[in-house]
């Protein structure tokens, strides 16, 4: 068996053709929607990420507000630039560029941001919207693994999905939002991690694997059901080389695979201008 890939491009085109269709409607009635960033440091893997993020605002002619500090900038200066932003007219939703360095309270800082400007719908309040199935913006990654799956037509209703990872950035969100009594959700969901001995036992259960620990090769070829759906939502870095939580050989295996770059990254920012549109059209019905 040879699997057919889940390309992420097709479905970040269809998402973004559609967002920057919302963009015109909204400067039809005079509002620019506006994402911004606030990077600190210069870790190369963060300034590309966000680099990857303003050039998809300047595709949908949304504007783009960028931030970017010192790695030594202190806590309180990071929070009075979260503040700024939570106060700006123009800024309908932001996020704040993870891993943080050394001494500074991760924790402290995604609290700070208003709950409605949370463009990676990692507040805790909207993933709380998330646990009850409320409106709110949804974890960019995610939902970004939820459309891929829905753009290649494989179904997720009743179907067995094993999450290996349970970071706040993919695993826990995803269960949450596979595990909705909606459609194109209401599936089983198993959530495992490094952590539990005999990782295999669980993985080869799954009709949809979702690897997303951040250890590369993580899941090789008699992890994996013969016919399952494959997808690499963790990474790592060689180098400046990317490197998938799957390793390439469970290709062999599965009917469906994430590409080694290109399956779910370009999902994940077009998720954000997603969100960051619903933000603008929302300011748009209070105005």
């Amino acid at each position: 068996m040879s699997a057919q890939l889940l390309e992420g491009a097709p479905v970040a085109e269809r998402v973004l053709a559609e967002v920057a269709e919302q963009v015109k409607r909204l400067a039809d009635v005079g509002v620019t929607p506006g994402l911004g960033t606030v990077l600190v440091g210069d870790d190369p893997a963060s300034a590309r990420y966000v680099g990857k993020k303003h050039e998809a605002c300047a595709q949908v002619g949304m504007a783009s507000i960028h931030e970017h500090l010192p790695a030594d900038v202190g806590q309180d200066e990071l929070i009075t630039t979260i503040t700024r932003f939570n106060d700006d007219p123009a800024v309908d939703a932001y996020l704040v560029q993870l891993p943080l360095p050394k001494g500074l309270d991760e924790e402290a800082v995604l609290l700070a941001i208003d709950p409605d400007k949370d463009a990676d719908g990692l507040h805790p309040v909207n993933l709380g919207r998330l646990v009850i199935g409320a409106g709110g913006p949804t974890p960019c990654t995610p939902a970004g693994i939820q459309a891929l799956l829905v753009h290649y037509g494989i179904h997720i209703e009743g179907r067995h999905v094993v999450i290996v990872g349970r970071g706040i950035t993919l695993g826990r969100p995803l269960s949450l939002l596979l595990t909705l009594k909606k459609p194109n959700a209401n599936a089983a969901v198993t959530v495992v991690h490094t952590g539990v001995k005999d990782l295999a036992t669980y993985t080869r259960q799954a009709d949809i694997l979702v690897a997303a620990a951040g250890q590369a090769g993580l899941i090789q070829p008699d992890m994996v059901k013969p016919g399952a759906v494959v997808v690499g939502g963790g990474q790592s870095f060689e180098g400046k080389r990317v490197l998938s939580d799957v390793d390439e050989s469970v290709g062999e295996v599965a009917s469906w695979i994430t590409p080694r770059v290109g399956g779910v990254g370009p999902t994940t920012v077009a998720m954000l201008l997603r969100n960051t549109v619903r933000a603008a059209e929302r300011r748009a019905a209070v105005h």
